[in-house]
């Protein structure tokens, strides 16, 4: 069987789980340096999501390493199912939470004006924190897509 780009226990699956790490975690960094975001659900919502993508991702990342680092064949389907449903829950919960911030940036940006009425908001420190959160989801579809792919052809 061919290996697919993004396979666990490959050094391409061990960059994709880095990058899903370090943007999720730059999401809520950058979120939390924001003014004003615990008053607002959505905003908290994107951290929890984003915190709970860093674990996921953290636990494979290790995984990944360890499979690398004593040439481990991670193809089991027992675990590759596993990857599939985590995978596929994390990355309706980031879509879910990027997509409910976004709304609100959008509200507060474009129709009622908050961030022109209250300059103590910080709209731009959002929309960093939204885009980052929007890039994490699109590292975890390509990674579900490639799980779910090497589960139906295995």
């Amino acid at each position: 069987m061919k290996v697919a780009v993004g396979s666990p226990g490959t050094w391409s699956g061990l960059l994709l789980r880095v990058g899903q790490c370090a943007f999720a975690g730059a999401s809520i960094g950058v979120m939390l340096s924001a003014f004003g975001f615990s008053s607002y659900t959505a905003f908290c919502y994107l951290i929890a999501s984003m915190a709970l993508q860093i674990l996921w991702s953290f636990g494979l990342l290790c995984l990944d390493l360890h499979a690398l680092k004593f040439k481990r064949d991670l193809h089991n389907p027992l675990l590759v199912s596993l990857f599939v449903v985590g995978d596929w829950v994390t990355a309706t919960l980031t879509l879910a939470a990027a997509c409910s911030s976004a709304g609100v940036a959008v509200l507060f940006v474009r129709d009622v004006h908050f961030c022109k009425k209250d300059p103590q908001l910080s709209c731009g420190m959002y929309q960093i924190s939204i885009a980052m959160a929007f890039i994490t989801w699109l590292l975890v579809a390509k990674s579900s897509l490639v799980m779910f792919w090497i589960l139906a052809s295995g």
